[in-house]
């Protein structure tokens, strides 16, 4: 087991990949098996496999073909996405995606907002021991 790991180790940094050796830092991440047809490497973090063949010296690997499939579809449709979005750019409709409240819509959130207010310092008059103020007027102006 010792030997084939540093087998493996020597084939990848003959073939060129020390840089993505040295960035991962969790050694327990992969777990590599040998398969009739070279290697199978199962990343325990995200569950993906990776077939890899050794041919002249060199290591191999590619995805698995339902993978391949899922990374495919996923790529095409964020590729639907960014042309819509580039679409709307030019049209010059994603701006109206964010359209502001209308006036009704307004006054009726600061009447809300108005009658929460006056419920709230009624409570605190209340609580001080005065009389609640219930004559309609601007709100007091505390920060």
């Amino acid at each position: 087991m010792i030997i084939r790991n540093m087998v493996f180790a020597v084939v990848l940094l003959s073939a060129g990949i020390p840089a993505v050796v040295a960035q991962e830092t969790n050694t327990d991440r992969y777990t590599l098996e040998k398969s009739e047809s070279g290697f199978v490497r199962l990343d325990r973090q995200t569950g993906a496999v990776t077939l890899c063949t050794e041919a002249d010296g060199t290591l191999t690997c590619r995805m698995a073909a339902d993978e391949r499939a899922a990374y495919d579809e996923d790529l095409a449709r964020l590729e639907k996405r960014v042309e819509a979005l580039e679409r709307q750019i030019a049209d010059g409709t994603a701006a109206r995606s964010g359209e502001l409240p209308s006036d009704a819509e307004i006054d009726r959130s600061i009447g809300i907002m108005e009658r929460f207010m006056r419920a709230f310092f009624g409570l605190v008059q209340e609580f001080q021991g005065q009389e609640p103020e219930n004559q309609p007027g601007p709100v007091p102006d505390r920060t």
